[in-house]
């Protein structure tokens, strides 16, 4: 489902007539949103879904994890984890076994051609985040990384207290 780039254009328009001192979280939802639709284009062309490279990102890190480990990383309900995996097995992108000694717990291991796909799918998400801050200085960039950052350790806080 392609979207037509009037869409980023409307966001845009909205943000800056519409309400430019809005939230700061309906803000960071836009950003996602469109960042998230620009890389699921360009990963289209190699069959992935936005889902499935969420959690092939997951385990191309820590490959034989549990679907419910999986899940809690992914910060998605298990049901919605065993639609993407099933699916993947499908793809042939990731098998699914118990291990040795562990009859309760299903793992998920990436396949040869899962792993190939990151080579190949974790340069478009660089490309993404290049257009997103093209013209923006380092300095800035660095400054909005540790900004958010700190917006998500405040809430972690709230959230522990």
């Amino acid at each position: 489902m392609k979207k037509s780039p009037e869409d980023s254009q409307h966001v845009l328009q909205h943000w800056r007539e519409s309400v430019p001192n809005d939230r700061l979280a309906h803000l960071i939802r836009d950003v996602a949103r469109i960042q998230q639709r620009a890389l699921q284009q360009r990963l289209a062309a190699f069959d992935v879904s936005f889902g499935h490279w969420t959690f092939l990102r997951i385990l191309w890190v820590r490959d034989g994890l549990t679907q419910k480990e999986l899940s809690d990383l992914a910060g998605v309900m298990e049901p919605t984890t065993f639609t993407a995996v099933k699916a993947m097995e499908q793809m042939g992108l990731i098998a699914r076994r118990q291990l040795e000694g562990n009859r309760k717990n299903m793992h998920v291991f990436l396949t040869p051609a899962g792993r190939a796909l990151q080579d190949k799918l974790v340069p478009l998400a660089e490309e993404v985040n290049r257009l997103s801050v093209r013209g923006l200085p380092d300095e800035t960039v660095a400054l909005m990384r540790q900004s958010l950052l700190a917006v998500i350790e405040n809430l972690a806080a709230e959230d522990a207290a």
